[in-house]
């Protein structure tokens, strides 16, 4: 209603603008006087104007029919879509331009704009491999899916579109959740572009995640061959694929083929601990307790960690706890003061009941460094010499609130794994984790992890044998598992008012 008012308030003021020039012209005196052919003629300031607007016209329309007859002559010659050509040409230049105005209405967020614009263009030109795409686009921006994916579909028809129809309806499809149809719809689109960079990406996200290793693989050398992938990038996700295959090999019972798998994924990348681990236990499986020695070395070589720990202590089992300290010399002397290597010879000589040496392998890590793990060893270490419970309990005590230390956490979302997977469980990118201390909040008590101490003083007053109550799962299991160990250390060495006691 507004804009239709307004409209007619502008007509009004360019009629009244007329007819003011118009008087304005009659009132004037002078005018132009033309010769032709000896006559003298006069013409009036308004004579004058329609005059010249009659010589404007008169021009336009000559150069028309020029441009005609020069069509007509080209049709003549054979040029048989000139005269369609001569008439088009209006058509085409508006819609050329409400082509170029819904462009410039979808890059500045307009989507309701470029849409009325797509729709002109369309019914002008009548080319939809041109105006297609800008429909489509419009109504994703207005929220219109359905009008989105039917303009997707008319793209897929042209060889010339078949890949922005495709791409269209797998974002369409990601934006759904339905990552299966999104999957298939990426490697057709790859297909028909085997070097386009998004669409390799895509695909190998949604590949890893429905656990399609082979199809990966094979998109992971698309990405190399195409010059969209480092090298080394490439040998160390080819290696966390390979070991993602030999992972799903051994929950299917494929022996053979697991071995080889994790052997081949510690050769693409020695430093990658899960694939040492598994590659080493293959070599175990099959008799070769060197290589898996080896293997083991070099990746220590490169990170301590746990589980390489674990895996070479299953090369000789049924060693005692004094051949498995020698053999393990060979791990200590790579990195001698590396936190993981003290808290791992501290482990094997509390085992070995070698409690001053395990004190010694420590050393100051739970003071100047502590974690629930160093603590816990510590009050492994006071209860094998005997101290008393309010001091073995007081380490636990700051076990329970202390750092857990390194964990598989994810390098984009910073989630926190048990154990280490090829795709984070929180955001889902792929080979995302890494195995270092996460970054977790200090307690807000008034009174924090000092009070813990004196309550389990407290309970050693009164008798109370167990341990505090763990504040989480997380701290129970770690009192847990530190009364298991205190216990069958002092089993193997009771103190000494004890053993005064029996005698």
């Amino acid at each position: 209603m507004l804009w239709s008012l307004l409209k007619i308030l502008v007509y009004v003021a360019i009629v009244a603008l007329l007819a003011l020039g118009a008087g304005f012209l009659l009132e004037a005196r002078g005018g132009v006087q033309l010769t032709v052919a000896g006559t003298e003629y006069t013409l009036g300031p308004l004579q004058s104007v329609i005059a010249f607007g009659i010589l404007v016209l008169a021009i336009w329309l000559f150069f028309k029919l020029l441009t005609l007859l020069i069509a007509t002559l080209k049709f003549l010659n054979g040029d048989e879509t000139a005269l369609s050509r001569f008439f088009d040409r209006g058509r085409e230049r508006r819609g050329y331009q409400a082509l170029s105005e819904g462009l410039l209405a979808l890059a500045s967020g307009e989507g309701r704009v470029a849409m009325a614009k797509a729709n002109r263009a369309e019914r002008l030109l009548g080319k939809p491999e041109l105006t297609n795409l800008l429909v489509a686009q419009a109504a994703e921006m207005t929220g219109d899916t359905r009008k989105a994916v039917e303009t997707y579909k008319k793209l897929v028809t042209n060889q010339d579109t078949r890949f922005v129809g495709v791409r269209g309806i797998m974002k369409q499809k990601l934006s759904e959740g339905d990552d299966e149809t999104a999957r298939k719809l990426a490697e057709k689109a790859l297909q028909i572009k085997p070097k386009h960079e998004e669409t390799q990406d895509v695909l190998l996200s949604l590949q890893t995640r429905a656990q399609d290793w082979a199809g990966a693989r094979s998109t992971l050398t698309a990405k190399l061959k195409s010059g969209n992938l480092a090298r080394d990038i490439y040998k160390r996700r080819d290696a966390v694929l390979a070991l993602s295959e030999a992972r799903d090999l051994l929950d299917e019972g494929g022996s053979v083929n697991q071995q080889e798998r994790a052997i081949e994924a510690n050769r693409l990348s020695p430093d990658l601990v899960p694939a040492a681990a598994m590659a080493a236990r293959a070599h175990i499986a099959n008799g070769k307790p060197r290589n898996a020695a080896k293997i083991l070395k070099k990746a220590w070589d490169a990170q301590p960690h746990p589980d390489l720990a674990h895996a070479f202590a299953e090369i000789a089992p049924d060693e005692t706890p004094e051949q498995r300290i020698k053999r393990f010399q060979a791990l200590s002397r790579l990195h001698p003061h590396h936190p993981e290597t003290r808290l791992l010879m501290t482990e094997l000589h509390i085992v070995a009941e070698d409690f001053p040496e395990a004190r010694r392998a420590l050393g100051d890590l739970a003071e100047a460094n502590g974690d629930a793990r160093a603590y816990t060893l510590m009050a492994a270490i006071e209860r094998g010499e005997g101290a008393p419970d309010s001091v073995v309990k007081g380490w636990l005590a700051k076990a329970l609130t202390a750092p857990r230390g390194p964990q598989w956490v994810c390098d984009s979302c910073k989630h926190i794994h048990g154990e280490w997977g090829p795709v984070c469980e929180g955001c889902g990118r792929f080979d995302t984790l890494s195995w270092t201390a996460p970054q977790t909040p200090d307690l807000g008590s008034a009174t924090g992890a000092a009070m813990l101490p004196l309550i389990v003083g407290a309970l050693e007053d009164h008798g109370a044998d167990p341990a505090p109550e763990p504040v989480d799962a997380v701290d129970a299991e770690i009192v847990e598992d530190a009364a298991d160990e205190t216990q069958a250390a002092a089993e193997a060495n009771p103190e000494p008012a004890v053993e005064e006691e029996r005698k």
